[in-house]
C-alpha cells in the first residue's frame, strides 16, 4: 500500500492531475498557455510539481472553472496581479476558504491599502500598491530574481535527491540487495 506524500513533496504530473481533478493534458496545456507555470523537469522531460506549482495551478483552475474567466482573462490577471496573487487563490481554496474574485472598483474615497475582506480578493490591489520603480532599482530586482531562481533550482534538485535517498532507505531489504548487487 503506497504511503501518502507529505504536503512538501514534489508531485508527478499524474499525481498533480489527480490532486487538481483535471486531466494531465490540461496541465500540459496550461504550461503552454501560461508561461508562469514551470514545473521542474528531470532527465527525459519528466515533470515534477513543487508545492508552489500546485498552488499556482489550483489558482488557475479556480479562475477558469469556478470564476469562469477565459484564458485571456487569466493571462490579464497574471499580467496585472502577478503569480503570487493567483497562487494565493490556490492556497486559500486548498485551505477550504470560499473565494470570490471581483474587479477593484475605485471610488476615490478610500486611501487605505486594498484588503481581502470576507474572502474576496480584489483585482487591482497590486496596481494600487505599486510604486514607480527607478531603472536602477528595476535592474537590481531583476538581478536578485535571477539569483533567487538559481537558488530555487538548486533547492529543488536537493529535495529530489533527498526524496530518492529516503525512498531507498524505506525500501525493503530484499529490494536494496537487488539494487546494489
Amino acid at each position: 500500500m503506497p504511503v501518502a506524500k507529505s504536503a512538501e513533496a514534489f508531485r508527478t504530473i499524474s499525481e498533480a492531475a489527480k490532486e487538481l481533478d483535471v486531466p494531465q493534458h490540461v496541465l500540459r496545456h496550461w504550461e503552454e498557455v501560461f508561461g508562469q507555470v514551470r514545473p521542474m523537469r528531470r532527465a527525459g522531460g519528466r515533470r515534477y510539481y513543487r508545492p508552489l506549482d500546485i498552488d499556482l495551478l489550483r489558482g488557475i483552475r479556480v479562475l477558469l472553472y469556478d470564476q469562469r474567466y477565459t484564458t485571456k482573462g487569466v493571462q490579464k490577471i497574471f499580467k496585472d496581479e502577478g503569480v503570487k496573487y493567483i497562487s494565493e487563490l490556490g492556497r486559500r481554496v486548498a485551505a477550504g476558504e470560499a473565494i470570490e474574485v471581483r474587479p477593484l472598483i475605485a471610488d476615490g474615497h478610500d486611501e487605505e491599502e486594498p484588503a481581502a475582506a470576507g474572502g474576496v480578493l480584489e483585482l487591482g490591489a497590486a496596481e494600487a500598491l505599486a510604486r514607480p520603480l527607478t531603472p536602477e532599482l528595476r535592474r537590481m530586482l531583476k538581478a536578485l530574481l535571477a539569483r533567487l531562481e538559481t537558488v530555487q533550482d538548486a533547492l529543488d534538485e536537493a529535495a529530489l535527491a533527498l526524496e530518492a535517498i529516503e525512498a531507498e532507505d524505506d525500501a525493503p531489504e530484499d529490494e536494496k540487495g537487488a539494487a546494489t548487487g
